[in-house]
């Protein structure tokens, strides 16, 4: 199968909640009972990675198709931005609020305001107490990174091995896929060396190479998304790394290809496109109080070469 082909696959074609204990009132939800004109959601994102611009971009495309007016904003991963987005979408009389979070730690402050002005927060990519939020549509990190560290027990099949991890920006999502991936490493893979790469792929590939350069018997290195794999499988090749194994999330065309031709060793598909589509169809039937799950669940597999052509589709552009 093509990448094209894929693309043409239906949206529906395809990180179990994390709970944080946020503290507050219930918040009300009634806003669709008495809004006269189209709805309008208010979509705060978390920064520009390749996951961003899908989700973005699949959040977009869902709400015109549903007749309903939206408004962006880019928190640039910075959780000051995203409490400054938050307000700015109050203020533009929003009926709901959906965000890609910055910082999970952040999310309290930020449902807090939405809560003062009667505006429903809907939540992507991780959960908080469900009596605080209308809703969302979460990924199980943690699972997302088990499924990596269980290839890589399979792997090494007992044998002792040296692991990396090139984690993303600490606070939200890339905490809790280290921590599923480290958590679920068997005993003979020992975590030698664990740095940001921020989600940038320049800031990777010089935590790669100064990996490599430190730890010339590495066996896999984990990394937090697929963008900054390919910059650290280049840090690595440069150094005569070719033999450390990449494990790796997101499951892009890109991604795809790089598993067929062994540049990448796994990676876990989390498609960006389908949390898009479900955050913003869930979200209009709760404000309209249809049915929908209040937390449903994006689907996650565990990718490898053998497997490649069957993976869900993750964006819906060419990228």
């Amino acid at each position: 199968m093509t990448s094209s082909d894929r693309r043409r696959r239906p949206l529906a074609a395809s990180l179990l909640a994390i709970v944080l204990g946020l503290s507050g009132c219930t918040m009300q939800s009634g806003a669709a009972e008495t809004h006269e004109g189209p709805l309008r959601i208010g979509f705060v994102n978390g920064g520009d990675t390749l996951f961003h611009t899908c989700l973005q971009q699949a959040v977009v495309t869902t709400a015109k198709n549903n007749l309903t007016e939206i408004v962006t904003a880019d928190s640039h991963q910075n959780a000051a931005q995203e409490l400054s987005n938050i307000k700015d979408m109050i203020a533009r009389h929003v009926d709901v609020i959906i965000v890609q979070t910055v910082d999970t730690h952040a999310l309290r402050t930020d449902i807090a305001e939405a809560q003062d002005a009667g505006i429903p927060v809907f939540l992507t990519s991780v959960n908080a107490e469900p009596s605080k939020i209308l809703g969302a549509v979460v990924v199980d990190l943690k699972a997302v990174g088990r499924l990596d560290a269980q290839w890589i027990r399979e792997n090494a099949a007992g044998h002792q091995a040296e692991v990396g991890v090139i984690a993303g920006a600490p606070g939200a999502a890339s905490d809790l896929l280290v921590g599923g991936f480290t958590g679920a490493l068997p005993a003979n893979a020992r975590v030698v060396a664990s740095r940001p790469g921020m989600f940038d792929a320049t800031k990777a590939r010089q935590v790669a190479a100064d990996m490599i350069r430190d730890h010339p018997d590495l066996d896999y290195v984990f990394v937090a998304n697929e963008e900054m794999a390919f910059a650290a499988r280049k840090a690595f090749d440069a150094a005569g790394g070719q033999g450390v194994k990449i494990v790796t999330v997101n499951g892009t065309d890109a991604g795809l290809a790089a598993l067929r031709d062994g540049r990448f060793a796994a990676t876990v598909a989390n498609s960006a496109a389908k949390t898009g589509q479900l955050a913003v169809e869930n979200a209009l039937s709760l404000l309209r109080h249809e049915k929908a799950d209040k937390i449903d669940k994006t689907p996650i597999s565990l990718v490898t070469k053998d497997n490649a052509d069957t993976a869900p589709l993750y964006c819906t552009a060419d990228y």
